[in-house]
């Protein structure tokens, strides 16, 4: 894969700060699940400036930009689409997924991220997928594990 300088506008940079401090609780539970590398072994980030906008989440080794997509999104299709285009103008691909499904099904979110991951030719692979690559986080309800940050191996 041929590499190429994502480029942002500096002056999102606070924005982003700000944005990463009053998250949305599904942002939240997601952030929980793939900080510290526990996603196949890919360090993400969160509310990451990307051209002239930001996007929830974004793994730089895989050019993957996750977005959760609330109730205030319903009115601003266009916009989004428009937003999309740009950042896939710079070689990045989307997943996104509704507030609701991370709220109610986080394991099924954090799969379909890690099956995704899966699918990538292997220069994308990390070198640490070989490793349990979700690891145990308990719930900010402190209701057990979040689902889907509980151990999954790579046998399968």
């Amino acid at each position: 894969m041929i590499s190429m300088k994502i480029y942002y506008n500096h002056k999102l940079k606070e924005r982003a700060r700000s944005l990463r401090k009053k998250g949305t609780k599904a942002e939240a539970w997601l952030w929980l699940c793939l900080k510290g590398r526990k996603v196949k072994g890919y360090q993400f980030t969160r509310q990451k400036p990307i051209g002239n906008y930001i996007v929830d989440f974004y793994c730089s080794k895989l050019r993957l930009a996750i977005e959760i997509d609330g109730l205030s999104h319903a009115d601003k299709l266009e916009y989004d689409r428009k937003r999309q285009r740009a950042i896939e103008a710079q070689g990045v691909r989307f997943l996104r997924f509704f507030d609701d499904d991370v709220k109610t099904n986080l394991e099924d979110v954090v799969q379909v991220i890690a099956d995704w991951i899966e699918k990538q030719p292997e220069p994308a692979k990390s070198p640490l997928s070989k490793k349990n690559t979700l690891e145990s986080t308990k719930s900010p309800l402190g209701k057990g594990d979040i689902g889907g940050c509980g151990s999954v191996s790579d046998g399968g």
